[in-house]
């Protein structure tokens, strides 16, 4: 199993499968090339193309190639190739319009690119396991936490990292409860973050403590939606959970800095094997793989924080996902903002109820997290392709005042 960097990473929304992956995909159709072509065409395809416009996919081809050359972007939404539905096929082209270099290659999720002949998912393999239950016997048998036995494989530079991303994560949420007006891309939908934390403020305790949570979640969501520099946890469109819990856990126990990180090593573990053993593409597998699997992540890293056991902390984790197994990804008008960004909040609330059920046991439960994982993989696979970022499908197809 790779690198948890690999769940981690920093980069300008809405979507890491829609913007991250496409931008990087050209940044390195450029650096194959030995001149520079007197143009480009780039072709995207399948669930790509069907929300491409919405997710600002081609404004981060664009943002590369254009400068270089002129560049035209094709859309085929109905035309999906084999390797997964995330397609995109660079042409570099001379001044008679001839192909001098073409590249195929997909975004196959949190950022990552994939074809036929390489695999960033299979990239730097850091870890001898990629179940859950073998993790669990490793860290029985040596007497470590989930963090240690990320440390133990990472190296102690995995903190450095981890510092940084939770850097991004606190700067996200923080812009968020300070930026008010309409989101971009047409919906007209109003930022509530602001709002959200406001109100909070004038309920006792237990009402206040979870609108926090909200707008910490709403915040970091309406940032990636507007195109703000926010950190996967696994994915952009979920990017809003992990950060939401572990700053208000942080706000409100006092929690410094290093044990944030370790919540963060615990949480980059599930949210691996979940990428490894299944999908975090929404595209492939739908939101369950997006915001179900942010969910796990955060009650993962909620227990962590608060001392819970090996299986305690596993348990949390499995009850955070299999609670949104199923969850259709079908975003309106192709924007990362009706559901996701409410799915956001909404996780993280469920996250901290994941923990504190998981608290009053004593983390012996039947059905396992690599268990889950597998049912995600096959559900994801079995719902229709109008329910995977296609935005053919569910709310996508209804229209909205």
């Amino acid at each position: 199993m790779e690198s948890i960097r690999q769940i981690y990473k920093i980069g300008n929304g809405p979507s890491s499968s829609h913007t991250m992956g496409p931008k990087r995909a050209a940044e390195l159709f450029v650096q194959r090339q030995k001149s520079i072509p007197t143009s480009y065409k780039v072709t995207l395809y399948g669930a790509l193309a069907a929300t491409g416009k919405g997710h600002l996919t081609d404004v981060a081809i664009l943002d590369v190639l254009a400068p270089l050359a002129p560049t035209e972007i094709v859309w085929e939404p109905k035309m999906v190739l084999p390797f997964h539905t995330n397609g995109m096929k660079f042409q570099g082209l001379d001044t008679d319009k001839n192909i001098v270099e073409e590249w195929i290659v997909y975004s196959v999720g949190g950022g990552s690119l994939a074809n036929p002949e390489f695999d960033e998912r299979k990239a730097q393999q850091v870890y001898p396991h990629h179940l859950m239950a073998d993790i669990m016997d490793f860290c029985y048998k040596n007497h470590v936490n989930y963090w240690e036995y990320v440390e133990m494989h990472e190296g102690v530079e995995i903190w450095e990292y981890l510092a940084e991303v939770w850097k991004v994560m606190r700067a996200a949420i923080e812009r968020g409860l300070e930026t008010e007006g309409i989101l971009p891309g047409g919906l007209n939908l109003r930022r509530k973050a602001s709002e959200y934390m406001i109100r909070s403020k004038g309920y006792k305790d237990n009402i206040s403590t979870r609108g926090m949570v909200y707008a910490y979640a709403l915040a970091v969501a309406e940032e990636n939606a507007a195109g703000g520099v926010v950190s996967t946890a696994p994915t952009c469109g979920s990017s809003g959970v992990v950060p939401a819990v572990l700053y208000h856990l942080q706000k409100s126990r006092d929690f410094p800095d290093r044990r944030i990180y370790r919540a963060l090593a615990t949480a980059g573990i599930f949210g691996n094997v979940a990428r490894t053993n299944a999908s975090v593409s929404g595209a492939e597998v739908g939101c369950q793989g997006e915001v179900g699997v942010a969910c796990s992540m955060a009650a993962a890293a909620s227990c962590q924080l608060f001392g819970g056991s090996i299986r305690q902390i596993e348990y949390a984790a499995e009850m955070g996902l299999e609670h949104h197994l199923g969850l259709t990804c079908d975003p309106v008008c192709g924007l990362v903002q009706i559901p996701c960004i409410e799915r956001n909040a909404f996780a993280a609330a469920r996250a901290l109820d994941a923990n504190t059920f998981s608290t009053f046991s004593d983390g012996s439960h039947r059905v396992s997290f690599d268990q889950v994982i597998d049912v995600m993989r096959q559900t994801g696979h079995d719902l229709p392709s109008l329910y995977k970022e296609t935005s053919e499908g569910g709310l996508a197809t209804h229209k909205f005042n």
